[in-house]
């Protein structure tokens, strides 16, 4: 078994409960694990053997553009567009980091991770 990591890509998104927050947006964090078997990819050092990262990181933009009262639903979202793309990945892996949330008192953030 094999992994691969996006980590910390940082989107401007506005999801959210309360109105405000699809009005202002906010800063989400995402990280992204995807597991399977890269050894075609890493005996041929070719693209087209391989898990692009391009489009990896294409399919979580796409998904964090699109408002969502629920981070629950954008990860999974997620999760479901690459096992999509890449349906021979045996693990993915998406925690989705909303800083500042609107809890009323000092946090750094609230994070949501969705597995397939």
């Amino acid at each position: 078994m094999n992994r691969i990591e996006l980590k910390d890509m940082e989107f401007f998104s506005r999801h959210g409960c309360f109105e405000e927050e699809r009005i202002v947006g906010n800063r989400f964090v995402v990280n992204l694990c995807v597991e399977g078997d890269f050894s075609a990819a890493a005996a041929s050092d070719d693209l087209a053997d391989a898990i692009n990262y391009q489009a990896l990181y294409d399919i979580v933009k796409e998904q964090m553009d699109i408002p969502s009262n629920l981070l629950e639903n954008v990860a999974k979202r997620i999760c479901g567009k690459i096992k999509e793309a890449f349906p021979d990945l045996s693990v993915i892996r998406v925690t989705i980091d909303k800083i500042n949330p609107p809890l009323g008192g000092k946090l750094y953030a609230s994070s949501v991770t969705f597995e397939v």
